[in-house]
């Protein structure tokens, strides 16, 4: 029975078929972003199952289930729960918590106590401690996102371009440096107080399309660019495997 797994973002879909080892095998990522034909849906894979959790826009979530209907036998649309397994959310109301970042702490249950840092349309950190509870996180705008902020409100500051430095020489280079460097003080700052909450110092855990152009400026960490699918195989064992 052919078993895949769906992540869709703001941005882009991934989606890879869970593998005989109980994990998602090679991911396949595809834009949507802006895609008004939805030609994004037609290279679809078929199968029994699909397992589907989505933060992306209703219209594409809707385009999505629409086209897996006539693929496969079978649609699970993943929802965040309070409790799965030994993962306990801090959030009272579950529904507030995206299924993105339930599933990537989801996946990263054993590290922990872990430190689960997602950079995509947002950046998000959530803390785990040991014993599966997590204990909540912040959400912050991506370096992407912060670009595309500054060019829509001042369109003279450029959307893109420049390289890193901790202190630039012209305007691109400084706007670079100041987003890509408050997304990285976040981070720093977030794994330093919950040392101070856990007592001990999480395992930093860094997923997410954005996440690559901050990885060689950040202390150790674990780097799991399918996070979310990771999640959604863990559910799928949990849930209706």
């Amino acid at each position: 029975m052919a078993t895949f797994l769906f992540d869709l973002g703001n941005t882009r879909l991934k989606f890879a078929e869970l593998g005989a080892d109980g994990q998602p095998g090679e991911t396949t990522a595809v834009a949507h972003d802006g895609d008004v034909d939805h030609g994004w849906l037609d290279d679809l894979p078929r199968g029994d199952v699909a397992c589907v959790a989505s933060v992306g826009p209703a219209p594409r979530q809707l385009a999505l289930l629409d086209a897996l209907a006539t693929r496969f036998t079978r649609l699970h649309v993943v929802r965040t729960q309070e409790t799965l397994g030994r993962l306990r959310i801090a959030y009272p109301n579950p529904q507030h918590l995206g299924v993105d970042r339930f599933l990537a702490m989801l996946a990263a249950l054993e590290a922990g106590p872990v430190l689960v840092v997602g950079v995509g349309t947002a950046l998000t950190c959530d803390l785990l401690d040991g014993d599966g509870q997590h204990r909540g996180g912040r959400i912050a705008p991506s370096p992407m996102l912060m670009r595309q902020a500054l060019h829509a409100r001042a369109p003279v500051l450029p959307e893109r371009g420049g390289r890193y430095a901790e202190f630039a020489d012209d305007t691109d280079h400084a706007l670079v440096s100041g987003c890509e460097g408050a997304a990285l003080a976040l981070v720093e700052r977030s794994l330093a107080q919950a040392e101070g909450v856990l007592g001990e110092r999480p395992v930093l855990w860094l997923h997410g399309g954005g996440a690559a152009v901050l990885r060689t400026r950040l202390p150790a960490h674990a780097w799991v660019p399918d996070a979310v699918l990771r999640g959604l195989a863990c559910w799928q064992r949990h849930c209706i495997a």
